[in-house]
């Protein structure tokens, strides 16, 4: 059996539900949806464990750089939907916590190592412009010098991203790396002032149930009324013909259409189509990395010292993970009984370059937190919970723009247009509100032509302000 579709969405994560998002606005009827799983969120989805555990795939909170996302998020939640937050984001070193960003509270350090952080980045100020960075092991050091290059930005990049830094281009930071102001760190060392103010997300919001995805379960919920018999689940994709303009699905159903968004990973989208003998020498210039996600039911109350904080990130070696998130201080439904049972949830990150230490994550994680103080006695442990995303991060890595300036116009060619965290491959733009933003764009350009802001002007998007998301200034 062939269907026929003007417009042909794969994937509901939230660049595929954005697509079918706009084209309902649009009033477009010519189109459909197909995803592999059986609910929608992709990578932002959530799972409730045997236990009544709730847990994400991944340390995800909302905050956007479109109104229009912001205002589809207050629509699908309602007010009472959300729990505002104000970011507290911290550094483990040196047995202390340090707020984020790191490079501006210098004055939580011991003292020598403190003054000679400090010391690296003024030589760093003073020697800004001397030399191009070639890559973004050398960026750290000509921006932030010696001592916080070796003390937090190496140690922990080489931690998230499973690989030397030196693999990895620069151009993507913009906003996502707080640079250094000698004056402004000199003052705080002279004050012992925290400085926690910067940010695009130092204000957040996080649904009162459900997770994450609970979001994106909402909006396909909300499309299958409107649109019925248009978002397909359990349906897989094997193939696609771009000269014939199909797709094959795992049924043996073909689905035929003028123009596929894609929302697979581009690696993925480009092998199991017939462009693949042409395109396939460009696929080893993307490289991912795998995240490990382990949540960690623990008996009690969380601690004072960890009762406010949101996430922390963890570069020293005596742990395995990069970050983790106190994650029922997100929202108190995330466990099953707020007053008996919280939550943290551990990022360990995989790659050739940096694989795990041993096949026991979970024990490791464990063992971790209990090196670095999270948790108090290995007793408070009520239960792991453990799922690895094969594809956790798209890698800026050195080569992939290269890769990118040929496979996205090959495909769009073809009228394939991939798109999305993966899909696109751009780590700048692959927030949640970003991929939404792609599916959005793309269906506007289709149809008239506009610019694809996000995907070809990510600097101009993140230099946008998100607005404070909590209404009338609330904070959970």
């Amino acid at each position: 059996m062939i269907e026929t579709t003007r417009i042909l969405v794969l994937g509901a994560g939230p660049t595929g539900l954005g697509a079918a998002w706009r084209l309902q606005a649009l009033h477009q009827r010519d189109w459909l949806l197909l995803e592999a799983d059986d609910t929608a969120g992709g990578l932002a989805g959530s799972v409730v464990d045997e236990h009544g555990f709730t847990w994400d795939f991944g340390g995800h909170v909302q905050f956007s750089h479109y109104g229009y996302f912001d205002r589809l998020m207050d629509d699908l939640l309602g007010a009472e939907g959300w729990h505002f937050h104000d970011r507290e984001s911290w550094v483990w070193v040196r047995d202390r916590f340090v707020p984020y960003p790191f490079q501006l509270n210098l004055h939580r350090l011991p003292a020598d190592e403190a003054r000679a952080s400090i010391d690296g980045l003024a030589r760093a100020a003073r020697d800004a412009g001397v030399a191009r960075p070639a890559n973004f092991g050398e960026w750290i050091d000509a921006t932030f010098g010696e001592g916080i290059a070796r003390t937090f930005m190496r140690p922990y990049n080489h931690k998230v991203w499973a690989r030397p830094p030196e693999r990895l281009t620069w151009h993507w930071i913009g906003d996502r790396v707080a640079v250094g102001d000698v004056a402004r760190v000199e003052e705080n060392l002279r004050l012992h002032r925290d400085d926690v103010s910067w940010g695009p997300n130092n204000q957040f919001r996080f649904p009162v149930r459900g997770g994450t995805g609970a979001i994106w379960r909402t909006l396909a919920s909300r499309l299958q009324a409107a649109a019925p018999g248009r978002l397909h689940f359990g349906q897989r994709a094997v193939s696609i013909d771009t000269h014939a303009h199909e797709v094959q699905l795992a049924s043996g159903e073909r689905v035929r259409y003028e123009h596929l968004i894609s929302t697979m990973p581009l690696d993925v989208c480009v092998r199991m189509s017939d462009l693949a003998p042409q395109l396939g020498a460009h696929l080893a210039d993307l490289e991912f990395s795998s995240t490990h996600v382990i949540g960690v039911g623990l008996h009690g109350l969380p601690p004072p010292a960890l009762a406010t904080k949101c996430w922390m990130y963890f570069p020293e070696s005596n742990c395995p993970f990069y970050r983790v998130t106190h994650f029922s201080h997100y929202a108190p439904a995330n466990v099953p009984d707020s007053s008996r049972y919280w939550s943290l949830m551990a990022e360990v990150s995989e790659s050739t370059f940096r694989p795990l230490a041993s096949p026991d994550v979970d024990g490791d994680t464990v063992r971790g937190m209990l090196a670095t103080g999270l948790v108090r006695d290995a007793a408070q442990v009520h239960h792991t919970w453990h799922r690895r995303l094969e594809r956790g991060y798209p890698i800026p890595s050195l080569h992939r723009d290269r890769a990118l300036g040929a496979l996205l116009p090959a495909l769009a060619s073809r009228g394939v247009w991939s798109r999305g965290r993966f899909g696109a491959w751009k780590y700048e733009v692959s927030n949640q509100d970003h991929s939404f933003a792609q599916g959005v764009e793309v269906v506007d350009h289709l149809l008239t032509g506009a610019l694809e802001e996000t995907l070809h002007l990510p600097e101009r998007v993140n230099a946008r302000r998100p607005s404070p998301p909590a209404p009338n200034g609330g904070r959970g």
